[in-house]
């Protein structure tokens, strides 16, 4: 069975046995969708109401905005595997409890063992702090970690904004750009030393 096979395999068993209170409002699970044999993994919050309605990721102007930025280095939605934290919306796009997220993330642990991505770009606050807990994503956007897990062993982090913040902030959009440029230098350095960043990075 291909990765493919297996991956909606996955997200269909997860879907059927989540413990995640928000499946009972939500119109769709949005598990993810691209590439699933990616070198890269992007991994946003939670879905939206265009997202909850199509079952799919990034769907709405943040998803529009973020297939420009990946436009700009050369890359488009099936070369790249996207994915949210929360795979339900919360309602009126509020941000997901932390009994949410939790439910939500042995699903993304799976997802991320399956896929084996090189990189794993965190788009907002609530997915990096999950991954780099401790730390406040306007000092550390742009940079790349490298952390271990016992179940998913050692991955590499890069932390950007949201483009959802970005969208409409002048300042943050630049500065999300800036960052976004910044994606091939990181995957290239990984690569090269195999082993990857062992705290911070390029």
């Amino acid at each position: 069975m291909d990765t493919r096979a297996l991956l909606q395999e996955l997200n269909e068993r997860h879907d059927r046995l989540s413990p995640c209170k928000l499946k009972e409002s939500a119109t769709h699970a949005v598990p993810g969708d691209g590439n699933p044999d990616a070198d890269i993994m992007f991994v946003g919050e939670a879905p939206g109401k265009n997202e909850d309605l199509e079952g799919k990721p990034f769907v709405g102007a943040a998803g529009k905005f973020l297939n420009e930025m990946l436009a700009g280095i050369g890359l488009k939605r099936e070369d790249i595997y996207i994915t949210n934290v929360v795979k339900y919306r919360p309602p009126n796009n509020r941000d997901p409890l932390p009994e949410e997220v939790e439910a939500c993330m042995p699903w993304l642990h799976d997802q991320i063992m399956l896929i084996k991505p090189k990189l794993i770009v965190t788009l907002g606050r609530h997915a990096m702090e999950h991954f780099v807990p401790g730390k406040k994503i306007s000092q550390i956007h742009g940079t790349a970690f490298r952390r271990s897990f016992d179940d998913m062993g050692t991955q590499v982090f890069y932390a950007l904004y949201h483009p959802a913040a970005a969208l409409y902030n002048g300042g943050m959009r630049e500065t999300l750009m800036k960052d976004f440029q910044k994606i091939p230098a990181v995957l290239e350095t990984l690569e090269k030393e195999r082993g990857g960043p062992s705290e911070k990075a390029v």
